[in-house]
């Protein structure tokens, strides 16, 4: 993949991109960057123009003294989309991505199909799986790291050596910490995602690990019954990114609902 910088309200914004076709915009979840779709993009990119930033505040993306709330992050991805003239995009956004994603649905009716991967925005209380993934943010080490990211993926999964340096190295740089604390603040304080998720207009599928521990897929309900026009699928095996855990028929399932 190529990597390429585009400035946003001043701020340097970094993406990946690869392929040709139509757009496909990846928005990976709280503390990550575009690597965390590393496994799916090369199934991607056969068929698709694939388009990955890093969220403001989030990998090597600048990490602005703001309040990082989903306004924010919706705003981000609209001149995101704009600058590198993106008009009619396919969306998956994952976790925090997914939340940001549907805000960003909820006020535009451009996009042609929307998957969202174990979104958040529903679940009132953390988890003992969430609670660790904090912790290695606000202490990033590679204990810390590595006992999150195994309490968020499934008992047979092995977690690779470089997502977890990845982790530490990317929340170790300058204002990452406060641009993850933010975050959560503005999730907490988030309106209510319900009227969201029902002014999307776009066919949406909604994918989520039968054994997520972060978010549990018992929310997948609220989401599945407030989108006008949504599909629901879950992946047995998986936690809380299927998209690492099987990455193939997350790709697969994927497309046959984009339509390739």
């Amino acid at each position: 993949m190529e990597e390429k910088f585009v400035k946003i309200d001043e701020n340097k914004i970094r993406y990946l991109e690869s392929g040709s076709g139509e757009p496909l915009v990846l928005v990976h979840g709280l503390g990550a960057s575009a690597e965390r779709w590393e496994y799916v993009i090369p199934l991607f990119e056969k068929h698709y123009r694939v388009i990955v930033p890093d969220l403001i505040g989030f990998g090597y993306s600048d990490k602005p003294m703001v309040d990082y709330t989903i306004e924010l992050f919706s705003d981000f991805l609209d001149n995101f989309l704009q600058e590198i003239k993106i008009e009619r995009p396919m969306l998956i956004g994952s976790s925090l991505g997914g939340q940001v994603t549907v805000e960003y649905a909820s006020n535009n009716d451009s996009i042609k199909k929307l998957i969202l991967a174990s979104p958040s925005g529903m679940a009132k209380t953390s988890t003992p799986a969430l609670d660790a993934y904090i912790m290695a943010a606000l202490y990033p080490n590679e204990d810390t790291a590595k006992n999150a990211f195994e309490m968020m993926a499934t008992p047979e999964q092995e977690i690779a050596p470089e997502i977890i340096t990845g982790f530490v190295e990317r929340m170790k740089l300058p204002n990452a910490k406060m641009a993850f604390m933010s975050t959560l603040l503005g999730l907490k304080n988030a309106k209510k995602i319900k009227t969201k998720l029902k002014s999307i207009t776009a066919p949406t599928l909604i994918i989520w690990g039968a054994l997520d521990p972060v978010i549990p897929i018992k929310h997948a309900d609220s989401f599945v019954a407030a989108i006008k026009d949504c599909r629901f699928f879950r992946m047995d095996g998986c936690g809380h990114t299927p998209y690492v855990d099987d990455p193939e028929s997350f790709a697969r399932v994927a497309m046959e609902f984009l339509g390739k």
